[in-house]
Parts: structure tokens; C-alpha cells; sequence
């Protein structure tokens, strides 16, 4: 496998590549930037990990006053 564009919500956020047998994300946009660099097993696992995370950031309760 090649690398391969990863999109969500139709925008490219990043890539991933072939490593150590798994899948690494490498993010190109800052919102998924926690991700950078986690393997995975698949590219659909990539997508589901995103969603989640912009869900808990979207859930979660503002800090500033």
C-alpha cells in the first residue's frame, strides 16, 4: 500500500503511510493533531478515531469564563 489521503467532513486531514505492519496518520490539520502519528490497522479505524475526537472536543465543557 501506498499512502493515502484521509478525509473527514470532506476536507483532507491528513495521510497515512505503510509502518511496522500498521497504518501511521500523519495529520495535516491542526484539529486532528492529536492524532499524529498513531498506528492503526486500517484506514477506516483512522476515520472512526477522528470522528471520535472531534465529537469529545465538540462535547466538551468550555474552560474559559
Amino acid at each position: 500500500m501506498q499512502k493515502q489521503v484521509i478525509e473527514f467532513g470532506g476536507e483532507p486531514v491528513g495521510i497515512v503511510v505503510p509502518d511496522q505492519d500498521r497504518l501511521k496518520f500523519i495529520a495535516v490539520k491542526f484539529h486532528v493533531i492529536d492524532l499524529d502519528e498513531q498506528r492503526f490497522d486500517t484506514p477506516d479505524e483512522v476515520r472512526l478515531a477522528i470522528r471520535d475526537l472531534v465529537r469529545a472536543r465538540n462535547t466538551a465543557p468550555s474552560t474559559h469564563v
